[in-house]
């Protein structure tokens, strides 16, 4: 059962690594439902990208293990992919499965992570944003604006409803403690605004678990 909770604890970030190193197996096959709605909406980023003849860099934010959206990705030859997850076990999975070609496997706490300005045409975000504090989630969006070239696009999800934090103690196995945070959708696509992003869609999905995500796809000006 999920409980609110005001604040994160102190260790959040080594307790989500720790519940998803076990539970990887068990949430593998439970998010298999959600492919065909992520591949749904990394189709309509596609649609908008532009045919380039350089590589496109895609930063992919908490990859798990790389089923089915960094294999898509790898699937096309124009792409070339930062792969990012906190868990150990979900990246060897990904590893063993999709190699080291056009991949590079990065695992720490997304908020870790540095690049240069203008590294990237994409950065993707599925279900994995909401692992942060809010506050980390506005950070975050400042980041990846500073990451992506002029002219370049997000796709991410967020929590469709405004919740400071909200915990489940034992998440698809007794392991597994769980902890999502959002703004809700309204001042989650303010946010996305604010930051400078045109959003291009902002749309609340229901989904087989019976919750609600937001769905952003956004670029950055040219």
């Amino acid at each position: 059962m999920a409980s609110p909770s005001s604040q994160p604890p102190a260790d959040l970030k080594a307790r989500l690594k720790a519940s998803y190193d076990v539970i990887s197996p068990a949430y593998n096959a439970w998010t298999v439902d959600h492919s065909p709605l992520r591949l749904e909406y990394l189709d309509k980023l596609f649609a908008l990208l532009p045919d380039p003849a350089d590589p496109i860099n895609v930063l992919e934010l908490g990859c798990g293990a790389g089923v089915p959206v960094t294999e898509r990705l790898l699937a096309d030859p124009r792409f070339h992919v930062t792969a990012n997850d906190i868990s150990t076990t979900q990246l060897a999975t990904a590893k063993q499965h999709l190699g080291s070609d056009r991949v590079t496997w990065l695992e720490c706490d997304m908020m870790a992570l540095t690049f240069s300005e203008n590294s990237f045409d994409v950065v993707l975000g599925f279900y994995s944003l909401i692992h942060l504090p809010r506050e980390e989630q506005d950070v975050l969006l400042e980041r990846i604006w500073t990451w992506l070239k002029p002219g370049g696009h997000i796709l991410l999800t967020f929590a469709a409803e405004d919740m400071e934090g909200v915990v489940m103690e034992k998440w698809l196995a007794d392991e597994g403690w769980m902890f999502w945070s959002g703004w809700g959708k309204d001042k989650t696509l303010d946010k996305v605004n604010e930051v400078g992003f045109e959003v291009l869609v902002g749309e609340v999905k229901r989904e087989h678990v019976d919750a609600q995500f937001l769905w952003v796809i956004g670029k950055k000006p040219a």
